[in-house]
Protein backbone atom coordinates (compact mmCIF):
# COMPACT_ATOMS: atom_id res chain seq x y z
CA UNK A 1 0.00 0.00 0.00
CA UNK A 2 1.55 3.24 -0.41
CA UNK A 3 1.51 6.63 1.45
CA UNK A 4 -1.18 8.19 -0.81
CA UNK A 5 -3.83 5.19 0.03
CA UNK A 6 -4.84 5.60 3.96
CA UNK A 7 -5.78 2.66 5.50
CA UNK A 8 -8.87 1.72 7.66
CA UNK A 9 -9.05 4.21 11.00
CA UNK A 10 -9.79 7.14 12.07
CA UNK A 11 -11.38 8.60 8.66
CA UNK A 12 -13.29 11.88 8.81
CA UNK A 13 -13.94 13.66 5.31
CA UNK A 14 -11.37 15.37 3.45
CA UNK A 15 -12.23 19.17 3.50
CA UNK A 16 -12.21 18.40 7.73
CA UNK A 17 -8.18 17.54 7.89
CA UNK A 18 -7.60 21.19 8.24
CA UNK A 19 -9.66 21.22 10.81
CA UNK A 20 -8.68 18.33 13.06
CA UNK A 21 -5.60 18.78 12.77
CA UNK A 22 -5.36 22.34 13.74
CA UNK A 23 -8.24 21.23 16.88
CA UNK A 24 -4.94 18.53 18.05
CA UNK A 25 -2.50 20.73 17.64
CA UNK A 26 -4.70 23.19 20.33
CA UNK A 27 -5.28 20.51 22.26
CA UNK A 28 -1.36 20.19 22.93
CA UNK A 29 -1.39 16.42 21.06
CA UNK A 30 1.28 17.69 18.85
CA UNK A 31 3.52 19.65 21.04
CA UNK A 32 5.43 22.91 19.74
CA UNK A 33 8.02 22.70 17.57
CA UNK A 34 7.21 18.70 16.60
CA UNK A 35 7.29 17.21 13.11
CA UNK A 36 4.15 17.01 10.62
CA UNK A 37 4.94 13.92 9.09
CA UNK A 38 2.50 13.98 5.40
CA UNK A 39 2.01 10.17 5.88
CA UNK A 40 1.43 9.81 9.33
CA UNK A 41 -0.76 12.44 9.47
CA UNK A 42 -2.73 10.87 6.66
CA UNK A 43 -2.56 7.32 8.14
CA UNK A 44 -4.20 9.18 11.50
CA UNK A 45 -6.52 11.10 9.73
CA UNK A 46 -7.79 8.13 7.16
CA UNK A 47 -7.62 10.39 4.35
CA UNK A 48 -4.87 10.85 1.22
CA UNK A 49 -1.69 12.86 1.48
CA UNK A 50 -3.35 15.66 -0.88
CA UNK A 51 -5.74 16.85 1.71
CA UNK A 52 -3.14 16.67 4.58
CA UNK A 53 -0.64 18.78 2.43
CA UNK A 54 -3.39 21.51 1.78
CA UNK A 55 -4.19 21.29 5.13
CA UNK A 56 -0.78 22.11 6.50
CA UNK A 57 -0.46 25.00 4.42
CA UNK A 58 -3.78 26.37 5.45
CA UNK A 59 -2.37 25.82 8.83
CA UNK A 60 0.54 27.93 8.16
CA UNK A 61 -1.20 30.83 6.67
CA UNK A 62 -2.97 30.38 10.50
CA UNK A 63 0.58 30.99 12.17
CA UNK A 64 -0.29 27.18 13.94
CA UNK A 65 2.29 25.40 11.22
CA UNK A 66 5.88 26.66 10.34
CA UNK A 67 8.09 24.80 7.92
CA UNK A 68 11.65 24.34 8.55
CA UNK A 69 14.94 23.48 6.60
CA UNK A 70 15.93 19.88 6.28
CA UNK A 71 12.43 19.12 8.72
CA UNK A 72 9.61 20.19 6.33
CA UNK A 73 6.21 21.02 8.26
CA UNK A 74 6.73 21.71 12.17
CA UNK A 75 4.28 22.69 14.84
CA UNK A 76 5.05 26.20 15.66
CA UNK A 77 6.38 27.71 18.79
CA UNK A 78 5.21 30.96 19.65
CA UNK A 79 7.29 33.46 21.48
CA UNK A 80 6.24 34.94 24.70
CA UNK A 81 6.19 38.25 23.09
CA UNK A 82 3.01 36.59 20.48
CA UNK A 83 1.63 35.49 23.60
CA UNK A 84 1.32 38.85 24.95
CA UNK A 85 0.11 39.47 21.81
CA UNK A 86 -2.71 37.62 21.86
CA UNK A 87 -4.17 39.17 25.20
CA UNK A 88 -3.68 42.48 23.73
CA UNK A 89 -5.64 41.91 20.80
CA UNK A 90 -8.86 39.95 22.73
CA UNK A 91 -8.47 43.49 25.10
CA UNK A 92 -9.69 45.29 22.03
CA UNK A 93 -11.79 42.95 20.68
CA UNK A 94 -13.94 41.84 23.38
CA UNK A 95 -14.90 45.37 24.05
CA UNK A 96 -15.43 46.10 20.48
CA UNK A 97 -18.17 42.75 20.59
CA UNK A 98 -20.17 43.82 23.41
CA UNK A 99 -20.66 47.49 22.41
CA UNK A 100 -21.59 46.21 19.18
CA UNK A 101 -23.70 43.60 20.61
CA UNK A 102 -25.35 46.31 23.29
CA UNK A 103 -26.39 48.32 19.39
CA UNK A 104 -28.14 45.32 17.26
CA UNK A 105 -28.44 41.99 19.66
CA UNK A 106 -31.76 40.54 19.57
CA UNK A 107 -34.37 39.13 22.05
CA UNK A 108 -32.75 35.73 21.14
CA UNK A 109 -29.45 36.63 22.16
CA UNK A 110 -30.26 38.19 25.58
CA UNK A 111 -32.49 35.38 26.76
CA UNK A 112 -29.18 33.10 25.60
CA UNK A 113 -27.06 35.52 27.87
CA UNK A 114 -28.86 35.38 30.63
CA UNK A 115 -29.84 32.19 30.85
CA UNK A 116 -26.07 31.63 30.76
CA UNK A 117 -25.40 34.13 33.27
CA UNK A 118 -28.08 31.83 35.39
CA UNK A 119 -26.62 28.91 34.71
CA UNK A 120 -22.78 29.95 35.31
CA UNK A 121 -23.73 31.12 39.24
CA UNK A 122 -25.34 28.30 40.02
CA UNK A 123 -22.77 26.05 38.87
CA UNK A 124 -19.79 28.43 40.54
CA UNK A 125 -21.98 28.05 44.00
CA UNK A 126 -21.72 24.29 43.41
CA UNK A 127 -18.39 23.96 42.19
CA UNK A 128 -18.93 22.37 38.77
CA UNK A 129 -15.84 23.42 37.03
CA UNK A 130 -16.16 21.54 33.75
CA UNK A 131 -19.57 23.27 33.23
CA UNK A 132 -18.21 26.26 33.73
CA UNK A 133 -15.46 26.22 31.36
CA UNK A 134 -18.09 25.13 28.56
CA UNK A 135 -20.23 28.09 29.90
CA UNK A 136 -17.84 30.44 29.63
CA UNK A 137 -16.80 30.03 26.41
CA UNK A 138 -20.24 29.85 25.35
CA UNK A 139 -20.71 33.35 26.99
CA UNK A 140 -18.31 34.63 24.66
CA UNK A 141 -19.12 32.78 21.28
CA UNK A 142 -22.89 34.50 22.24
CA UNK A 143 -22.23 37.63 23.02
CA UNK A 144 -19.88 37.72 19.77
CA UNK A 145 -22.46 36.54 17.60
CA UNK A 146 -24.95 39.20 18.94
CA UNK A 147 -22.52 42.01 17.62
CA UNK A 148 -24.05 41.28 14.24
CA UNK A 149 -20.52 41.45 13.02
CA UNK A 150 -19.20 38.52 10.72
CA UNK A 151 -15.65 39.70 10.62
CA UNK A 152 -15.53 40.75 14.31
CA UNK A 153 -16.99 36.87 15.31
CA UNK A 154 -14.16 35.22 13.16
CA UNK A 155 -11.59 37.30 14.13
CA UNK A 156 -12.31 36.64 17.80
CA UNK A 157 -13.14 32.64 17.13
CA UNK A 158 -9.20 32.64 15.81
CA UNK A 159 -7.98 35.05 19.07
CA UNK A 160 -9.44 32.76 21.50
CA UNK A 161 -8.38 29.32 19.53
CA UNK A 162 -4.94 30.51 19.51
CA UNK A 163 -5.30 31.55 23.32
CA UNK A 164 -6.30 28.28 24.04
CA UNK A 165 -3.51 26.59 21.70
CA UNK A 166 -0.74 28.96 23.43
CA UNK A 167 -1.90 28.63 27.29
CA UNK A 168 -2.52 25.68 29.30
CA UNK A 169 -6.30 24.97 30.20
CA UNK A 170 -7.21 27.25 33.49
CA UNK A 171 -6.85 25.04 36.67
CA UNK A 172 -9.76 26.78 38.04
CA UNK A 173 -13.25 27.75 36.54
CA UNK A 174 -14.40 30.92 36.49
CA UNK A 175 -15.58 31.94 40.06
CA UNK A 176 -18.90 33.48 41.29
CA UNK A 177 -17.68 37.03 40.78
CA UNK A 178 -16.63 36.39 37.32
CA UNK A 179 -20.21 35.50 36.41
CA UNK A 180 -21.36 38.60 38.29
CA UNK A 181 -19.03 41.08 36.26
CA UNK A 182 -20.80 38.86 32.94
CA UNK A 183 -24.47 40.01 34.34
CA UNK A 184 -23.45 43.77 34.67
CA UNK A 185 -22.31 43.21 30.70
CA UNK A 186 -25.51 41.70 29.67
CA UNK A 187 -27.72 44.37 31.63
CA UNK A 188 -25.67 47.27 29.91
CA UNK A 189 -26.12 45.56 26.44
CA UNK A 190 -29.62 45.21 27.16
CA UNK A 191 -30.32 48.63 27.76
CA UNK A 192 -28.13 49.37 24.77
CA UNK A 193 -25.29 51.04 26.37
CA UNK A 194 -22.93 50.70 24.54
CA UNK A 195 -20.36 52.93 26.32
CA UNK A 196 -20.80 50.52 28.90
CA UNK A 197 -21.08 47.46 27.41
CA UNK A 198 -17.73 48.25 26.40
CA UNK A 199 -16.07 49.58 29.62
CA UNK A 200 -17.08 46.70 31.51
CA UNK A 201 -15.66 43.98 28.88
CA UNK A 202 -12.71 46.22 29.25
CA UNK A 203 -12.61 45.56 32.52
CA UNK A 204 -13.46 41.83 32.39
CA UNK A 205 -10.98 40.50 30.21
CA UNK A 206 -7.76 43.05 31.00
CA UNK A 207 -4.62 42.14 29.48
CA UNK A 208 -4.42 38.79 31.63
CA UNK A 209 -3.83 35.09 30.55
CA UNK A 210 -7.60 32.73 30.78
CA UNK A 211 -7.65 32.75 35.17
CA UNK A 212 -6.10 30.04 36.59
CA UNK A 213 -3.80 29.45 33.15
CA UNK A 214 -0.22 29.55 32.39
CA UNK A 215 2.18 30.11 29.32
CA UNK A 216 2.67 26.48 27.61
CA UNK A 217 6.52 26.48 27.58
CA UNK A 218 7.95 25.96 23.82
CA UNK A 219 11.35 24.80 25.55
CA UNK A 220 9.50 21.42 26.82
CA UNK A 221 10.45 20.26 23.29
CA UNK A 222 14.07 19.68 23.22
CA UNK A 223 13.99 18.42 19.60
CA UNK A 224 12.88 20.57 16.96
CA UNK A 225 13.31 17.13 14.61
CA UNK A 226 10.79 15.03 16.59
CA UNK A 227 8.08 13.65 15.09
CA UNK A 228 4.75 13.11 16.34
CA UNK A 229 3.77 9.96 17.83
CA UNK A 230 0.71 9.51 15.75
CA UNK A 231 0.33 5.74 16.80
CA UNK A 232 0.08 6.79 20.25
CA UNK A 233 -2.48 9.31 19.68
CA UNK A 234 -4.38 7.64 17.20
CA UNK A 235 -8.63 6.87 18.39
Amino acid sequence: MNGDSPPAGRRIPAHAVRHAIRDDIVAGTYPFGSRLIEELLARRYGVSRVPVREALRALESEGFVTTRRHAGACVAEPTEREAADLLEIRSLLEPLAAGRAAQRRTEAHLKVLRGLVALGRERARHGQAADLRSLDAWFHETLAQASGSPSLIALLTQVRRKIAWVYTAPRSAPTADTWTERAAIVDAVARGDAARARALMAAHTELAPPEGSRLRRPAAVRNPKQSVNTERVQN
